[in-house]
């Protein structure tokens, strides 16, 4: 057994813990299909939002963690349910009141409001595509229409039919009394209207394998269940995709967890074996509500990588699933920031450590180096005091900082003055607020200048962090009285980076006149 392998079976690192669940799974072999499989759902009844991205790159930490300890192939579906009928219109498309004809019609069936493919689910699809490419995932994708119309999921949709009575029975138990009476796992799919019915079942056919009904208007139909003329509820569907693709993995938000026994004993019904679960804490927006993405609130995926990159998203996903987060856009620096710091520790870390180092799951150990030199928090102070406009006015302090670091040399650099520089002009600039410091501090600043106008020692971030600890330490019990005045006073912001490291970035001289500044109340 290879040390990685060893090392990895005792990894404390939760997509360790999960892909050993699994390796128990095939103890004796690799299934009978040849690999296993993990699965993600997605519903496209909105634009895709963060947390769909967060349970695709969860899944892939768990496939990496598994392929680290076993040779059996691996493969991650994303499947789309977009055959599901449209319930409400989106709030944040164009012109949705364009859409509102089309309630309860497929989500393929919706026009794109944006104008852009054949359909609305279409459209949500290729965004969803289009940011898991962005990120490198390995995927096959499929979609629900497809699924169901090309006779993929007519075996499974048969085996339904003949086993209606015992899934009825599974979720009759789960529904209230009301329900019970007009509920059928099969949803018609109307031959003229096109909508998606939500009506009860005259008769089952198993012998021809069709259903009858009435529609809305009390006309009755007979449609065979195969070929895409119904589809099942959402929770029968959950399980009879599980058998129809032996799937053997899942994780999905805390909302499913209650619905979990009911999805593995339909998969069970159906001849299936349940996959193993792993249920998610959910993403809460600024004001702790539910990340929704019918209603757009938090932040999406597009608006995280205006403003960072990728990784620092994934490095967020990763850390503790199972708590809920508040994902607005402050805290966006901090996982920037977090990310490249375990970038650098990585290549000091032992193999146990590396094993459970955030990067690892990321990266599939593939891990690269860090070419950030100056934290990203810093990078936003900068912009602040300097009024850079452009990443460039940002470089002329940096190559005074470090002078041979260039764009090429240190592209995670180049692209974080970028980053900071958009950010620090959305969110930074228009809720900064300098403040007048007190006798106390105004002392004290002048001290700092005072001791600046007489250094003459290296412009680095340790010495200088010890002239203004010094000065603090005089003046100040506790110190943290001392930072928070001169990042108020001089930075306008309630936190801040190590000064010291600032100064030697910003520049004596121009801290200089920064505290001049401040003193003279042109900041405030």
């Amino acid at each position: 057994m290879s040390e990685l392998r060893e090392t990895a079976l005792a990894s404390k690192a939760w997509p360790f813990e999960e892909a050993r669940r699994l390796l128990k799974r095939y103890q004796k072999g690799a299934p009978e299909k040849g690999y296993v499989l993990f699965e993600t759902g997605y519903g496209p009844s909105g634009l895709p939002h963060i947390g769909t991205f967060g349970e695709v790159a969860r899944t892939t930490m768990v496939k990496r963690a598994f392929e680290a300890l076993s040779d059996i192939p691996t493969k991650l579906i994303c499947f789309s349910d977009d055959l599901d009928g449209m319930r409400k219109v989106p709030s944040n498309v164009p012109n949705p009141e364009k859409l509102q004809e089309y309630l309860q019609c497929p989500l393929t069936s919706v026009p794109d409001p944006f104008g852009e493919y054949p359909s609305f689910g279409e459209h949500n699809n290729a965004m969803l595509r289009r940011f898991l490419d962005t990120f490198g995932f390995e995927y096959e994708f499929y979609s629900a229409r497809d699924f169901y119309r090309s006779g993929q999921f007519d075996e499974i949709l048969k085996r339904a039919v003949e086993r209606y009575d015992d899934i009825m029975a599974i979720m009759l138990k789960s529904l209230r009394e009301e329900r019970q009476q007009t509920y059928s796992i099969f949803l018609p799919i109307h031959p003229e209207t096109g909508r998606v019915l939500y009506v009860p079942m005259k008769k089952v056919c198993a012998e021809t394998y069709t259903v009858t009904f009435d529609d809305e208007d009390g006309k009755e139909w007979t449609l065979p269940v195969t070929g895409g003329n119904v589809k099942l509820q959402w929770k029968p569907d959950f399980g009879a995709r599980w058998a129809a693709l032996g799937v053997d993995f899942e994780m999905y938000g805390k909302e499913h967890a209650t619905n979990e026994k009911i999805y593995d004993a339909i998969c069970r019904a159906l001849g299936g074996r349940a996959p193993e679960h792993f249920s998610y804490e959910l993403f809460l927006d600024e004001n702790g509500q539910k990340i929704s993405k019918s209603s757009g609130n938090g932040v999406s995926i597009d608006e995280w990588l205006t403003y960072a990159p990728t990784e620092s998203l994934a490095y967020f996903m990763y850390q503790k699933p199972k708590t809920a987060k508040r994902m607005h856009f402050d805290v966006i620096p901090k996982a920037y920031d977090e990310y490249h710091q375990q970038l650098r520790a990585y290549p000091g870390q032992d193999l146990k450590a590396q094993l459970n180092n955030p990067v690892w799951h990321i990266h599939g150990g593939d891990v690269p180096a860090s070419t950030l030199l100056v934290p990203f928090a810093m990078l936003l102070n900068l912009a602040s005091v300097s009024g850079a406009e452009d990443k460039e006015a940002l470089w002329g302090f940096i190559r005074r900082y470090a002078p041979k670091a260039t764009a090429e040399s240190h592209p995670d650099l180049d692209q974080a003055a970028g980053f900071a520089v958009r950010y620090f002009n959305d969110f930074v600039k228009p809720t900064r607020k300098h403040r007048t410091p007190t006798e106390q501090e105004r002392e004290a600043l002048e001290a700092l200048k005072a001791e600046l106008e007489a250094y003459d020692g290296p412009i680095e971030d340790e010495a200088l962090q010890s002239v203004v600890y010094s000065i603090g330490r005089e003046r100040f019990d506790p110190m943290r009285g001392w930072f928070t005045a001169l990042y108020e006073v001089l930075l306008g912001a309630s936190q801040g980076p190590r000064f010291g490291g600032f100064i030697a970035l910003y520049g004596v001289p121009e801290t200089i006149a920064l505290i001049d500044k401040a003193l003279a109340g042109e900041l405030a």
